[in-house]
């Protein structure tokens, strides 16, 4: 008779947090077939609609669960393949779905209130089991095991966001600056709208004499992996940056780093480092195929700058060569870098591009700085809203800065 549904009784009931009616599916195990009638007969008399399977051991059990889940495990506690807690802990490892409840004998009882201890739902002693407290026992055993289960979800999406609220500080730094000549205006937006965080990063930081280091990247690729490996490519930088190494010997070790922390060998980021000089007047720029910047003029014009470009990090490590590019600056001048997210948008003419970028940037260069970075994000996303919106991670830090008398 393994595997075999016993005949429930007629009729539907309503399921806990679930709109519709349907049948309880328990499975029993229970070895005795004598006990197994009797708990139909209860079942029967029970007034709850209950599809009843039977399998004799855990064994089976194991097979019948793989097969169809059921909503209910109602154990007995003396199998031949297992006994008392270590046949709960068994039937436990079955299923993360089903309530379990045991049925104990009439001088167990303390084995039925450790079995509550080890995970069970509830437990039922034989010879004390009515039809109507067999029926309650099933539903309340289901019910509980359904919020037990909706706790745990809970728990584990509050640690999932107490995770991504780490990683979120590590990717939105705060600018460390040492004078107020110099104004940073960052954004930040992963592309998947259920997520904190994506594989963009950026980082700007003002050394003792007076340099202000801006890094903005892209790692390839979306998802908690990448967003870590941005995270530990931004404070590499930082500690680079304040210990001297400048420029392409950067690139250099953050390729190393990068090759070191990768999850899989395909793995590539892309990069931009520019060095404000203290006087304000110049900048140098390394590119590690990053596509360009925007260079907006104190008149109100924008350029899309494109500095010398070596090859994006990891692609070929180990054999790229970065180098230096050079910007003449005024005071009222300022520099926009951004990752690819930005424009990689479609629109109804095809993909917005560097181009597009360049136009709507130009249409709003007059505004402040954090009112222009939003309207042009803004705007892009307007753009690409009929098809698809801003699918990618998206970082931009706008620089803008006095002149040195």
């Amino acid at each position: 008779m393994e595997g075999n549904t016993l005949t429930p009784p007629e009729g539907v009931i309503p399921r806990q947090g679930d709109g519709r009616r349907s049948r309880l599916s328990v499975l029993l195990v229970e070895d005795d077939a004598g006990d197994a009638l009797l708990v139909e007969e209860l079942v029967a008399d029970s007034g709850v609609p209950v599809e009843l399977r039977w399998v004799r051991t855990l064994a089976e059990a194991g097979t019948e669960l793989a097969a169809r889940p059921a909503d209910c495990v109602l154990l007995d506690l003396h199998l031949p393949d297992g006994q008392g807690l270590d046949a709960l802990g068994r039937a436990l490892s079955l299923t993360d779905r089903a309530a379990v409840v045991v049925l104990t004998g009439l001088a167990e009882e303390r084995t039925g209130l450790a079995a509550l201890s080890a995970g069970a739902q509830d437990y039922l002693v034989k010879g004390r089991v009515e039809g109507e407290l067999l029926g309650r026992a099933l539903r309340y055993a289901v019910e509980r095991k359904q919020a037990e289960r909706a706790a745990l979800a809970l728990r584990a999406s509050q640690m999932r966001a107490q995770e991504n609220a780490r990683l979120e500080r590590g990717l939105l730094p705060l600018p460390m600056l040492r004078t107020k000549d110099v104004t940073v205006t960052p954004r930040y937006r992963p592309g998947r709208a259920d997520s904190l965080l994506g594989g963009d990063f950026y980082d700007v930081v003002e050394t003792a004499e007076g340099v202000v280091h801006t890094l903005i990247g892209d790692v390839s690729g979306h998802g908690p992996d990448e967003a870590a490996l941005g995270v530990g490519l931004r404070i590499a930088w930082r500690t680079l940056v304040l210990t001297g190494v400048e420029g392409a010997r950067q690139l250099a070790l953050l390729e190393q780093v990068l090759v070191a922390e990768r999850a899989a060998p395909e793995i590539f980021a892309t990069a931009t480092i520019v060095a404000l000089a203290p006087d304000r007047r110049t900048a140098r720029v390394w590119r590690a195929g990053h596509h360009g910047l925007l260079n907006l003029t104190p008149d109100g014009t924008v350029e899309y700058t494109e500095p010398p470009r070596g090859p994006a990090l990891g692609v070929v490590p180990g054999v790229g060569e970065w180098p230096e590019g050079r910007l003449e600056l005024r005071p009222g001048q300022s520099l926009m870098l951004f990752t690819d997210g930005l424009f990689e948008g479609r629109t109804d003419e095809g993909r917005l591009g560097e181009e597009g970028l360049l136009a709507l940037a130009g249409q709003h260069a007059t505004l402040p700085a954090s009112e222009f970075v939003d309207t042009l994000i803004a705007r892009a996303e307007a753009l690409a809203a009929d098809h698809g919106g801003l699918d990618d991670d998206l970082a931009v830090v706008h620089l803008t800065w006095s002149a040195s008398s």
